[in-house]
């Protein structure tokens, strides 16, 4: 039977202190899936609080370079796109659980990653089809006006506030863009990070 690091079943800040270098690493793609990002803020433990992981987390996501910061845009889903299963399950190659954070590997991470953002586009469940095909058309205009997927930090927001904000940011330059993208991903990050602690609202 293989050995199973007990710290990696630690979740808090604790247990994510005690962790290996990897295994942290591991833990952190799931909020950012950028591997600089995750380099740099294990690297940085151990952390006090998570006021100070956070801060850093989004630190680090504001210094990315732009590949870094494409690397972490290639894991999110576009928005209002279904499961390719319908939802009922995760796709056989990704494995989502609903368990505490164990920071078990990269699959792991990447489950977990798969499974907060199913609960971050909650608000496109309820949407219309006008809705769901706005978004639809949008995603595509934008991913040929930028050459990216459209990332939003979805929490608390209804289908049509993300779809109006598309359409808004459809008229940006890439510079401005790209300045939002950095500043959705590191919300983003920042609730991630709260959550791969187990300390979620």
């Amino acid at each position: 039977m293989p050995k199973v690091n007990s710290a990696a079943r630690v979740p808090g800040l604790a247990g994510f202190n005690a962790l290996s270098a990897a295994e942290a690493e591991d833990g952190l793609l799931a909020c950012c899936a950028s591997r600089a990002f995750a380099h740099e803020v294990a690297a940085r433990r151990p952390y006090r609080d998570l006021a100070g992981l956070a801060e850093a987390a989004e630190a680090a996501v504001r210094g990315l370079t732009w590949p870094d910061v494409q690397e972490a845009l290639a894991a999110h889903p576009r928005i209002g796109e279904p499961p390719r299963d319908g939802g009922r399950a995760a796709p056989a190659s990704v494995a989502r659980t609903a368990e505490p954070p164990r920071y078990g590997g990269a699959a792991e991470a990447g489950g977990r990653e798969a499974s907060w953002s199913r609960r971050e586009q909650s608000g496109v469940e309820a949407a219309g089809q006008a809705v769901l095909d706005g978004l639809a058309e949008g995603n595509r205009a934008y991913e040929e006006r930028f050459g990216h997927v459209y990332l939003i930090c979805a929490t608390g927001m209804a289908a049509k506030e993300m779809l109006d904000r598309l359409r808004e940011r459809l008229r940006n330059d890439e510079t401005t863009e790209r300045g939002v993208v950095r500043t959705e991903l590191a919300r983003i990050t920042r609730l991630r990070v709260a959550k791969l602690l187990g300390e979620e609202a």
